[in-house]
């Protein structure tokens, strides 16, 4: 019996690799039905993800002509925000003829979105969340019986080793480490897709290349956020492409089979200091069976790209 799609809320600050994320998301409806898609502070402030986020299921054609949009938070729990517009160009999305939105956010706010919607199907949701955590945390904290109802959380977030933003921690950890412990530490299942694994999958010139043979628009747009995101890699890392962070996160809900996921205690520094949003894994097992995060380990790199140039093929 052919099993029925997994219900998603996405979750994000759209941004270049969310957008590709997304995009994979909504166009791989046999393995997730995306309920909505919520906004929030990271890579560029609210007001830009939010547009992003319309533009994002505008490019997507039908296949995000139905779905809501729902703005969250504007800044961390406790920290001032920070953007990674360096990374990202000014706007999240630096690419010409981009459509407009079909519609402005739905009034609701994001975390009061996310404890309707779990609610009405507990044990039933994914959240894959592809930026800080406040939207979440928010909600956790608003209903406490949430994380109970929740089917599992996907984050895109942190590392068993090095950062990005800093030596220590990745940036979506960085952007508001007080979120992800709430969310790390609530009882709720949560896998960690983060820097040890998502720095596996690079977008090299010929895998552009390869979007952009796919004749529509869809890739061409890919493309060219992958071509403008590359840079950065190039000239911090030495890498001969961008990593595709968050659309590894997708792939692990859309195609678990290509991942390896190993139990660990995670925590995460809210201490102000140099491993300030440092995730701080339990590689070796020695912090006993509570608060076990299923933490990424290994993907199966090409059958990943093979997957992204597949779903990215189908849309408009």
């Amino acid at each position: 019996m052919t099993a029925l799609p997994k219900p998603v809320i996405l979750d994000g600050d759209p941004g270049l690799d969310d957008a590709v994320a997304w995009m994979l998301a909504l166009a791989s409806p046999d393995e997730v039905q995306v309920l909505g898609v919520c906004s929030v502070h990271g890579n560029v402030p609210l007001e830009r993800t939010s547009h992003n986020a319309g533009v994002i299921l505008a490019l997507t054609g039908e296949a995000g002509r139905s779905v809501p949009h729902y703005a969250g938070a504007d800044r961390p729990l406790v920290r001032e925000a920070v953007t990674a517009a360096a990374v990202h160009g000014d706007s999240g999305l630096p690419a010409a003829d981009l459509p407009a939105p079909l519609r402005p956010p739905e009034p609701l706010h994001a975390a009061l979105y996310m404890i309707e919607a779990i609610r009405a199907q507990p044990s039933e949701i994914t959240l894959i969340a592809t930026g800080p955590l406040t939207n979440v945390a928010l909600a956790f904290r608003l209903a406490p019986d949430l994380a109970a109802k929740v089917r599992e959380v996907v984050w895109m977030g942190g590392s068993t080793a090095h950062g990005n933003r800093t030596p220590a921690a990745e940036f979506n950890a960085l952007a508001d480490p007080h979120a992800a412990h709430v969310v790390l530490t609530s009882g709720a299942p949560v896998r960690m897709v983060g820097l040890n694994l998502t720095m596996q999958s690079i977008a090299t010139p010929d895998r552009l290349d390869n979007l952009r043979a796919l004749d529509n628009r869809a890739g061409a747009v890919c493309a060219e956020f992958l071509t403008f995101y590359a840079g950065h890699y190039r000239a911090r890392y030495g890498l001969n492409g961008g990593a595709l962070h968050d659309p590894v996160a997708v792939a692990a809900v859309i195609r678990p089979d290509l991942f390896t996921f190993q139990p660990m205690r995670v925590q995460v520094e809210t201490q102000d200091g140099l491993n300030f949003g440092r995730t701080v894994c339990d590689l070796y097992g020695q912090s006993g069976p509570e608060d076990h995060v299923q933490v990424g380990t290994q993907l199966n790199e090409p059958a990943f790209f093979a997957l992204l140039l597949e779903r990215i093929g189908r849309l408009p």
